[in-house]
């Protein structure tokens, strides 16, 4: 009797604990599956990886996008890439080196509405807040690409005294660098046209991501009305970021070129260009004989990343590249503009202002000359100069200026700040040119 006693309380104990091990099990499952929730295991990586794809694919991406006239923000943060201790570099022989690096083109495309979770209300831990949707202005882009006869252009600058350089100009770069920023009449005003959050300050050696958001936090769309604003932008998407991709340049990008220094001409800072130019005998006085110039300096092709025709000034300076030397980084990618629709678009994190050289001179939202350090699409610019607001026309100007009568160092002074105007020459073209801030 008491063994059977004792087989009946063995049953009942050996099937309480399997009920346990089951609740346990089903208990590990659920602590899993929030895990990844938390971690965000369960979304799209959308980090480039090295694939071969046709530069084609990188062309005109915005034109799969039929009918819309703004990019959802994606949310989610590229991966971390180690950080470098170093300023803006610029390899003189990197036209000789050969840097195999390819790109998938979709994961460039970031899908927004792929990118949403349906976690009934939470967010993934680590994630930067969202933007709210934004439209930009593109209505007259893809008329860029016209025969010139159909296209129209805003009139001319009133020429008068003040696009003339004078005596003391034309001996003292700096005060020709100064005037051409008193003369920037479409500068954008901070908190007018734009707002923009510096976030937190860092070093170019730390890791942490000191913004909690982006850099913008709005623009104006009649910035996007600007002709030369709005013309600039169309010329944005023209080029395969790849360093050693050979550049395909179809009959409508180089109309896009010629309608862009067509504009840029008719402005105040582009015709005392050509009025300071022509007194010191670079360019003659003839008008087209200085458009053919300044199309042949930032738009014609030479050799980067050991492949010929796979560059340009433009490309470089304005648009931004990729190389691989050891591990892939990005160089050039200078124009606030550029910035701002790649931030738009979700490929750029922005991560954090660099420390001024001057202790106790932090930016602020009314700054206009800052350095940064961010992401594009996973890969690291660890710290890079950009004048905020600044027009096309101006730093076509000022660039241009500084390569025909400066050196490698240009310090100048533009309105408020003192700036050093790296420039590198790569032959008689335009390698790398860049604003640095000197305090």
């Amino acid at each position: 009797m008491d063994g059977l006693i004792k087989g009946l309380v063995n049953v009942a104990i050996d099937a309480v604990g399997g009920r346990d091990d089951e609740n346990e099990t089903r208990d590990e499952r659920s602590r899993s599956s929030w895990a990844q929730v938390v971690s965000g295991e369960q979304e799209n990586d959308d980090r480039p990886h090295g694939h071969n794809n046709p530069p084609t694919q990188w062309r005109r991406q915005e034109e799969t996008q039929q009918g819309q006239e703004g990019w959802e923000v994606s949310s989610s943060r590229p991966s971390r890439r180690p950080q470098k201790a170093e300023h803006e570099e610029y390899e003189r022989n990197e036209g000789d080196r050969q840097d195999g690096y390819n790109y998938n083109q979709s994961k460039w495309n970031r899908k927004g509405e792929e990118e949403k979770e349906n976690n009934d209300g939470w967010e993934t831990v680590g994630r930067k807040p969202q933007r709210q949707q934004h439209k930009v202005q593109k209505d007259n882009w893809h008329g860029y690409k016209r025969p010139p006869s159909e296209q129209e252009y805003s009139d001319e600058v009133q020429t008068g005294t003040s696009i003339e350089p004078s005596e003391e100009e034309l001996s003292d770069l700096s005060q020709a660098c100064n005037r051409l920023w008193e003369l920037d009449l479409n500068r954008l005003e901070p908190g007018k046209d734009y707002q923009i959050d510096c976030g937190d300050g860092k070093k170019v050696y730390q890791k942490e991501d000191m913004a909690e958001g982006c850099l913008f936090n709005w623009l104006n769309e009649d910035v996007f009305r600007k002709p030369t604003f709005s013309r600039f932008c169309s010329l944005l998407d023209n080029y395969n970021p790849n360093a050693g991709c050979k550049e395909v340049v179809t009959s409508e990008e180089k109309q896009e070129q010629s309608a862009f220094i067509e504009e840029t001409s008719r402005t105040a800072p582009i015709k005392y260009l050509h009025r300071y130019l022509s007194r010191k005998g670079i360019i003659s006085e003839n008008v087209q004989d200085f458009k053919r110039m300044m199309t042949k300096l930032w738009f014609d092709l030479y050799g980067r990343g050991g492949t010929s025709g796979s560059s340009s000034a433009f490309e470089h300076v304005f648009v931004g590249e990729i190389k691989q030397r050891g591990e892939q980084e990005v160089t050039g990618f200078h124009n606030w503009l550029q910035f701002y629709l790649e931030e738009a678009k979700g490929r750029v994190d922005y991560q954090g202002y660099i420390f001024p050289r001057r202790r106790g001179e932090c930016p602020d939202s009314e700054t206009q000359l800052l350095t940064i350090q961010f992401e594009w699409n996973g890969i690291l610019k660890s710290v890079s100069s950009t004048l905020i607001g600044a027009s096309p026309e101006f730093e076509i100007a000022l660039y241009t200026l500084c390569f025909f009568l400066g050196g490698e160092d240009n310090h100048v002074q533009l309105g408020p700040y003192s700036v050093n105007i790296k420039c590198y020459r790569f032959g008689d073209k335009i390698g790398s040119v860049f604003p640095v801030a000197e305090c």
